[in-house]
């Protein structure tokens, strides 16, 4: 796993943390940038740097599961790292060691690259195709499979998500 993305867990947990309403979240420098639809942008500071994401939560979730926890996909921007759009997902469960999930937008399919709950594209150029795919389709379809074999399937809404990808753009400017 690269440095930046032990940042991306670091930055994921924050902002899940914010969705869950954390007391200590909403004291520190976390500032909601608007809320587009479907999709809720924030800023706020890691290791004294800006950053600033975006998420939304699934409209539909399929999978034989007993229990699975929070999922969110996300887009964030890391200018002092020089990260832009770089595209993740908190899936709600540990995914199969070794075993890739893949998002789909209108006839495109991404494969991605996993680690314990989380997901993200394996390069720069995966990072700019999925977002352009993104901000002309309607929806994301996000499969995986958990450590026990579950198959899951989420569809995110992406209704809001070029107002909330603009905000983040302007607010943390590579």
């Amino acid at each position: 796993m690269t440095k930046l993305h032990i940042h991306m867990i670091a930055a994921v947990a924050l902002a899940t943390s914010l969705l869950a309403g954390s007391p200590a979240m909403a004291q520190e420098s976390a500032k909601v940038l608007g809320t587009f639809k479907d999709w809720e942008a924030h800023s706020f500071k890691e290791g004294g740097a800006k950053v600033c994401n975006m998420f939304s939560k699934p409209a539909e979730s399929e999978g034989e599961y007993t229990q699975r926890g929070d999922v969110y996909m996300f887009v964030t921007n890391r200018p002092a790292a020089g990260v832009v759009n770089e595209f993740s997902i908190q899936i709600g469960y540990s995914f199969k060691a070794g075993a890739p999930a893949y998002a789909t937008v209108g006839q495109r399919k991404f494969k991605l690259f996993t680690q314990d709950d989380f997901a993200w594209l394996h390069s720069d150029k995966d990072q700019n195709d999925m977002i352009r795919a993104m901000r002309g389709g309607s929806t994301v379809i996000v499969e995986g499979f958990s450590s026990r074999g579950t198959k899951t399937k989420d569809v995110f809404s992406l209704s809001g998500f070029t107002a909330a990808h603009n905000m983040i753009g302007s607010a943390c400017k590579p």
